[in-house]
């Protein structure tokens, strides 16, 4: 049998380590969605033709790089699931992405993607997976592999899935894009709309990396 050419550690979820560096254990991480977070939103994103970063997420990412803190990106993909293109499509777009990011002196660490959804197609559809977000898998998953320190690590994302799957994980805070400030439950949404805004997700990441021992 030819070997899966995507680093899938099941038919719905794609979990791929960028790069080589090497963080402590008990380091806090930056998660961002991606679709909506850190390129503009295309719907079901097929062609890497069509990606164009938001404004000032390279400068974000760049910022935890420089914090010395893991960069990893968590995302619904259920258009896998429903048929509209498949995890070669995923790869080329993905990899547009990460490379416009590059461009720009941003640097992510680990990719994990879940393809399941309920109105899915054969294996893929399965309801409420525990890697699909608003569910926190994806976030444990990377902890687990990482050593994160979840309780301080941030989030960033436009849906408020990914404000409940940070919560879930036990995080305690995230940006939401273009939303509006909540404190429920231990966990903190903050606003991403403005200048104003992006300072201060800027200064909660320096805040991690002078935690972390990084200057």
């Amino acid at each position: 049998m030819k070997p899966e050419p995507y680093p899938l550690q099941e038919p719905g979820l794609w979990v791929e380590r960028v790069g080589s560096k090497m963080f402590p254990a008990g380091t806090p991480a930056l998660f961002l969605d991606r679709d909506g977070t850190i390129n503009v939103d295309t719907g079901y994103p097929d062609d890497p033709a069509e990606m164009v970063l938001r404004e000032d997420i390279a400068a974000a990412i760049g910022a935890a790089n420089r914090a010395g803190i893991p960069v990893i990106i968590v995302t619904n993909q259920s258009g896998i699931a429903r048929g509209y293109y498949g995890w070669g499509d995923f790869a080329a777009v993905n990899g547009c992405v990460l490379d416009l990011l590059r461009a720009d002196n941003a640097f992510v660490d680990m990719v994990l993607a879940c393809a399941y959804h309920e109105a899915g197609e054969g294996p893929l559809a399965i309801a409420d997976h525990p890697m699909r977000k608003p569910n926190p898998g994806m976030l444990l998953e990377a902890g687990r592999r990482f050593g994160l320190d979840l309780q301080r690590s941030l989030i960033v994302g436009d849906k408020p899935a990914d404000m409940e799957a940070g919560q879930r994980a036990g995080l305690s805070q995230g940006w939401l894009v273009d939303g509006e400030a909540v404190v429920q439950s231990g966990f903190a949404v903050r606003p991403w709309r403005d200048r104003e805004d992006f300072g201060g997700l800027l200064a909660a990441i320096a805040t991690l990396g002078a935690v972390s021992g990084e200057p």
